[in-house]
């Protein structure tokens, strides 16, 4: 099975293009996070992906078929919206078999599937509870449950756990990614949060102004952003003013050792938080002074003031350098890690 591919997919209400020419392949199986600021496009491009609305032009393709302009209930997906749409009137049982109750599945397969969804997402014995009885985090359960009912071949999920607290939002991310794992189904999450989508993706896809920006892996999409909005948006970061001089590199009029002159004059740095690392004032090193010292009790971040440009520097406790407010540091940027972005 060859997974969803969107071909040139875009959106026009008007004069305004929400979604632009997005092109994206995601492989059977594989767990998908898309994310970006309000209004960057995600979800109205899930909501193509779904057929609740429908392209000005492209092509979205389903295991080889296009499904462009093939009605929602025949595309075989599931979908979890943010508010959940559980139906209040109906027992969690009925909740999950109401999809094969419409598609005319007897009645006695439809109680099975229910059972085996109910041990699937630990609620087992559930069938009869009334849905407004339940916790947030055993509602949000019972939702994915009934997207699930039918096997879908693609399961979306629009913002799926943004009603709940941290604590359990955290808990039902493992729960989420442990799910699809374990059924194979390609999915695809639309987050605002940065966390939830590096926690649960195989590929991160980050969109703004209804383009995609990037689509890569977490880990790759952290440390080798592709332009200053990718860095600055996902996690923490020092972007720094980066400029070549008689073939010298100048970070913040600063010459830095190790870190290759680009092919244009002036361009930034992206430095993470986590490496950059504070210690005596000498050569080949940024000078700064310390600003602002704030003990988070896992990390610790030191500001530091390099000629009017404030950098944060984060440690473990067992790492904590030894300064205090006021006092001249050196900074050490490491070029294995730091980024060179284009201007």
């Amino acid at each position: 099975m060859s997974g969803l591919s969107l071909n040139g997919v875009t959106k026009q209400f008007g004069p305004f293009t929400a979604v632009d020419d997005v092109a994206l392949t995601v492989p059977h199986g594989t767990f998908v996070c898309m994310l970006g600021p309000s209004g960057c496009g995600k979800t109205t491009l899930l909501r193509m992906i779904a057929g609740l609305d429908t392209p000005t032009s492209g092509a979205i393709v389903l295991d080889g078929e296009d499904i462009t302009r093939v009605p929602t209930h025949k595309r075989n997906l599931g979908m979890v919206f943010q508010s959940l749409a559980l139906f209040p009137h109906l027992t969690v049982g009925e909740n999950i078999a109401y999809p094969l109750r419409i598609r005319g599945v007897a009645r006695e397969a439809q109680a099975r599937r229910v059972e085996e969804l109910l041990s699937l997402i630990h609620l087992p014995g559930y069938a009869d509870r009334p849905v407004n009885k339940l916790s947030g985090g055993q509602r949000q359960r019972v939702a994915i449950a009934r997207a699930l009912a039918i096997s879908p071949k693609l399961f979306l999920l629009d913002e799926p756990l943004s009603a709940l607290d941290a604590k359990l939002r955290e808990a039902m991310q493992v729960e989420l990614r442990k799910l699809q794992q374990q059924l194979g189904i390609t999915t695809i999450v639309v987050t605002h949060d940065q966390r939830e989508a590096m926690t649960m993706a195989d590929t991160v896809v980050v969109m703004n102004g209804g383009k995609i920006r990037q689509a890569a892996s977490p880990i790759e999409i952290y440390r080798k952003p592709a332009d200053r909005f990718v860095a600055d948006f996902i996690g923490s970061t020092n972007l720094l003013p980066l400029t070549v001089e008689s073939g010298r590199t100048l970070v913040l009029g600063q010459p830095v050792e190790g870190i290759a002159a680009p092919g244009q004059t002036a361009c930034s740095l992206s430095v993470r938080p986590e490496d950059i690392h504070l210690s005596a004032p000498g050569a080949g090193r940024l000078s700064g002074r310390v600003t602002f010292i704030r003990d988070l009790g896992g990390t610790i971040e030191t500001f530091v003031d390099v000629r009017g440009t404030e950098l944060i520097a984060v440690s473990t406790p067992r790492e904590r350098p030894v300064v205090s407010v006021g006092q001249e540091v050196g900074v050490i940027i490491d070029p294995q890690t730091a980024v060179v972005l284009a201007a």
